[in-house]
């Protein structure tokens, strides 16, 4: 991992939030604070809240209960100017969620004429730049249907670069992508960590989480089980529930080899 200096305060500051759709608690009390510079990889299973807490982050899902700040400046304070707070804000979607009929440059300038008033020839100069950053200033011309999946995800990238953000967060940006095509979007994600970036990470990728964060956050259930540096979560996890998502998910093969001896005790019972 590349050693660096982090920011003195928070970049990322979230308290006591709890969030509830309907009946169902997602978030019940998370208190995070991620540092400038600072890569945080948030895993844990499916429904653990990994995903809401991201997307409470740039309120994108309104909290039920507590506060977020970004940059200092509160996006939960209902009089803040939330567009402006968001413009320091980049985020990645497990979907690229780029415009089909756009080129690549077109859909990187598009939104920093319409959200930065940049005129066309400024955002065109960033977008190559930020193509060039990804590696992909050969397609600049190419539409997303030319493209493939970890090509377009590496846009999506460059696109949210583009505004100048000063956190990026990711949302599974590899899940739905060929196991094949990984590789390149994360490392572009690992350019971004050496490079000083803020990045918080929900992921699965278990080597990128070891190699590149400076902490990994374990949820389940809607709270933070364990947070740590990579070698304390998921070199030496300290909780059993951590120790058992670990284990099925590094070794999905004898996760299927227990769950099928548990279903034959059961029957046998």
């Amino acid at each position: 991992m590349t050693y660096k200096t982090l920011g003195p305060r928070p970049e990322i500051d979230v308290r006591g939030l709890h969030k509830s759709f309907g009946d169902n608690e997602v978030l019940r009390g998370i208190d995070l604070e991620i540092k400038q510079g600072e890569v945080v990889c948030v895993i844990g299973p499916s429904g653990s809240g990994k995903s809401t807490l991201l997307r409470c982050v740039n309120l994108l899902e309104e909290p039920s209960k507590g506060q977020v700040f970004v940059g200092g400046a509160e996006l939960t304070d209902p009089d803040v100017d939330i567009d402006a707070v968001r413009r320091r804000i980049g985020m990645v979607f497990q979907q690229f969620n780029l415009f089909p009929h756009l080129t690549v440059t077109e859909n990187l300038t598009l939104p920093q004429r319409r959200v930065l008033g940049r005129d066309k020839a400024a955002a065109a100069k960033v977008a190559a730049e930020n193509l060039e950053r990804v590696g992909l200033s050969e397609k600049a011309s190419a539409y997303p249907a030319s493209l493939s999946g970890g090509q377009q995800q590496r846009v999506a990238i460059a696109r949210a670069l583009a505004m100048g953000p000063a956190v990026m967060l990711f949302d599974e940006p590899t899940s739905a992508l060929d196991p094949e095509l990984v590789g390149d979007v994360l490392a572009v994600m690992r350019m971004l960590a050496n490079e000083g970036m803020t990045m918080m990470v929900v992921t699965h990728e278990m080597t990128f989480a070891r190699e590149v964060a400076d902490r990994v956050v374990f949820m389940d259930g809607g709270v933070i089980v364990e947070d740590g540096t990579p070698d304390q979560v998921i070199g030496n996890p300290r909780h059993e529930r951590t120790r058992h998502f670990l284990s099925r998910l590094l070794d999905p093969a004898m996760a299927e080899v227990e769950e099928e001896t548990s279903d034959q005790v059961g029957k046998r019972d």
